[in-house]
């Protein structure tokens, strides 16, 4: 048996598993959730992962697979990580500042546990370089654009990619074929709009704080907003505290859980109900955008922590679409239910789907394929 450890060391929380790399099937694994809300030192992350990996000191691992968030343009597929790895992972920290320290975190960790096994970095923004110039540019002078390579990276591909191969399986229809609107919502969210498997429009950009309302980031936002703090004197540090930790559904309801938010909102909290309305308002926005820009849409695609267990977000999502081929099933939609399944009305034209995501069995995949090379 090939064993795969996968570490996925996410903005608040740390998911880990082992693989059988030859069937795919998980041996063990775990996940610790709500890291990080006392700082954003790291110590809880790495106190978790310190813990982890001491329980797993005589397992036989063949390949450890990291999840690191921001490969910039230098990364376009995994790869084995070396020291100048890590080094480059660590200079593109900056623009995950949420994501890459605590993604070395664990890629500090497990090469220090297990020196003599390989390391791979698997990397949110590879799948996203499918997109095309109009999509991946900002309107910006060329000659800052090319100094400081700006431009439109996307993330949570690796999730994308998993999510995608599911929905072609469950349709059962090549992935060539279709047209896909994949909204991954947790702590961090994005959307995605594909055509013939490859990433086409993305929510997030530069950085994983444009685009829909997160957990503690405001996605889209007036540059302008920054610009006036910044004359008001507000600090960058200051700056990026507030737009990264402080902002989203933290800022609107007092916490980013979404769990909450839903409870509070369904007891009748006034805040808690208006977060929900601005959070879903800017996800229709996103929604409305991709189905001009894919010409219509086979199936709208619904993954990740909130993705797959809150009903009333997707309900409010794709409520009165009926006229743009959009039905929801009320009683498939609250159903409760393991695996992939088809929440819409079976006379809708576009399916309408949960296909719950799977980033460690995507990061083993690649992690052995990276190492086989």
């Amino acid at each position: 048996m090939t064993v795969v450890f996968v570490l996925n060391a996410a903005s608040s929380s740390v998911k880990w598993r082992l693989v059988d790399g030859e069937t795919g099937t998980t041996i063990r694994g775990g996940v610790v959730e709500r890291l990080g809300h006392a700082g954003a030192d790291g110590r809880e992350h790495g106190a978790v992962i310190s813990t982890l990996l001491a329980g797993l000191e005589h397992e036989r691992i063949a390949v450890i697979g990291h999840r690191v968030v921001h490969g910039g343009d230098r990364f376009a597929a995994a790869a084995l990580i070396t020291d100048e790895v890590e080094h480059q992972i660590d200079e593109l920290a900056t623009l995950a500042p949420l994501h890459n320290p605590v993604n070395l975190t664990g890629i500090r960790a497990a090469r220090a546990a297990f020196p003599d096994i390989p390391n791979v970095a698997v990397f949110d923004t590879a799948f996203h370089r499918t997109l095309p110039a109009a999509s991946a540019s900002y309107a910006l002078p060329a000659d800052l654009v090319q100094r400081h390579q700006i431009r439109r990276y996307g993330f949570h591909g690796i999730s994308y990619h998993h999510v995608s191969a599911r929905t072609a399986e469950l349709l059962g229809r090549p992935l060539s074929e279709l047209r896909l609107i994949i909204f991954h919502l947790g702590n961090g969210a994005s959307a995605c709009a594909m055509a013939g498997g490859r990433s086409v429009e993305t929510s997030m950009g530069m950085t994983p704080l444009e685009g829909l309302v997160m957990g503690t980031r405001a996605g889209d936002l007036d540059p302008g907003v920054l610009l006036a703090l910044g004359r008001a004197g507000v600090a960058w540090d200051r700056l990026e505290a507030l737009l990264t930790r402080e902002s989203g559904l933290r800022a609107l309801a007092g916490t980013e859980d979404m769990r909450d938010i839903h409870a509070a909102a369904a007891a009748g909290d006034a805040r808690a109900a208006a977060a929900l309305d601005v959070y879903h308002h800017r996800l229709r926005h996103y929604l409305g955008a991709y189905l001009a820009q894919l010409g219509g849409a086979d199936a709208i695609v619904f993954t990740g922590g909130v993705g797959e267990n809150a009903a009333a977000t997707r309900a409010a999502v794709v409520s009165g679409m009926a006229g743009l081929g959009i039905l929801i099933d009320p009683a498939r939609n609250v159903a409760r239910a393991d695996g992939a399944r088809a929440i819409s009305d079976p006379s809708s034209p576009v399916a309408v789907l949960i296909v719950p995501t799977d980033e460690e069995l995507e990061i083993a995949r690649q992690s052995l394929a990276a190492v086989s090379v």
